[in-house]
């Protein structure tokens, strides 16, 4: 479809407007006046990549109080930057993140460039985040178009074309929209337009200030859109899991490989994780002899791309055993101070562990 003018469509200014009397406060939001940190900005994008404002709310604040630079966050060991980020899943973002500070710390002098090309050459800065901290921070021209912006524009003009193939006609649209005066609010006031009036299920177009020229608010079919291609799931994969508790309180744990799925996150250990997997011999691959009991019922988790389910395996170990070459022993208490994802803390409260 042709792009429908600015003129035709919306105007910026009437989002503007209800964006200086309705802007949400967030932690990492300069209030009305002030100028932003670039820091909060990059932290906060990557942090609400695939996750929602309330969970990383939190996340964000503690985070900051550990590395409240981006200096100190390059300084950091990266293990103390997984286990600050364990439980936000999607881990290769806090290896990038780490990656990307250590960059800015020691190429660019711990200031982040303004350029949304240099942006883009930074460790797990995509087109989305240069585009949020180019004008968020640096009020440059630039747009970042997130699952709340493809909403509102694919409503805002009915567009049929289906994501992910319409994201070039969003961003073109969104860019003949944008600006150039505050470009920064203008990416905000579009991110809390979708969060807050032009929701998935029941917008309130009746308190939209695009209300009047949105096409599909006319033809009654704001809900249809953005219009998705279907996503295809994975097949389920099977694994075990073995939880192995000395009697000196202390859990058998591992590291996972550095690259890859949970990359360097913390685990029991394991069987792989297949479609194929027999639960059936899993016993064989347990860290070594012992009397490995099968717990009631099965630890279920679902990835991006595949659902999971473990059989989870307890055994009580003499306090003189030794750790596997590859393993350690880690006490009950300091559990938390692992990088260990949210599948591995559910295997460990199903093991009555955590």
């Amino acid at each position: 479809m042709s792009l429908i003018s600015a003129e035709e469509t919306a105007s910026a200014s009437s989002l503007l407007a209800w964006y200086d009397r309705h802007r949400r406060v967030l932690p990492w939001r300069a209030l009305a006046g002030e100028g932003a940190d670039p820091y909060r900005v990059w932290l906060s994008e990557i942090m609400l990549q695939q996750t929602t404002v309330q969970t990383v709310k939190g996340y964000f604040e503690r985070f900051l109080v550990r590395f409240p630079t981006v200096e100190a966050l390059a300084a950091a060991p990266v293990e103390a930057v997984m286990q600050a980020w364990a439980g936000l899943g999607y881990y290769s973002r806090a290896r990038n993140l780490h990656a990307c500070a250590k960059v800015v710390a020691e190429e660019y002098g711990g200031h982040f460039p303004a350029d949304e090309r240099a942006l883009l050459t930074l460790p797990g800065i995509g087109a989305y985040t240069a585009g949020a901290v180019a004008s968020i921070a640096f009020n440059e021209p630039a747009v970042a178009v997130d699952g709340n912006v493809e909403r509102v524009l694919s409503r805002l003009v009915a567009l049929e074309e289906p994501l992910p193939r319409a994201k070039p006609t969003i961003r073109a649209l969104a860019l003949s929209l944008m600006p150039h005066d505050r470009p920064g609010d203008f990416a905000q006031a579009m991110m809390d337009l979708g969060a807050t009036i032009c929701t998935p299920k029941r917008p309130a177009c009746a308190l939209c200030p695009w209300s009047g020229p949105c096409q599909a608010r006319r033809d009654g079919t704001a809900e249809t859109f953005p219009r998705k291609e279907a996503k295809k799931q994975g097949a389920l994969r099977l694994g075990a899991a073995f939880v192995a508790v000395r009697a000196d309180g202390q859990v058998l744990l591992r590291d996972r490989p550095p690259r890859g799925l949970l990359g360097g996150m913390a685990e029991v250990p394991g069987s792989e994780w297949s479609p194929a997997f027999d639960v059936t011999g899993a016993i064989a691959l347990a860290p070594f002899q012992a009397e490995w009991k099968i717990l009631p019922g099965i630890v279920r988790h679902v990835f991006t791309h595949f659902p999971l389910e473990l059989a989870v395996y307890r055994a009580e170990i003499p306090a003189i055993t030794a750790a596997p070459a590859g393993s350690r022993w880690q006490k009950r208490a300091l559990l938390h101070e692992e990088a260990l994802p949210t599948v591995m803390r559910k295997v460990l409260a199903h093991a009555a562990i955590e």
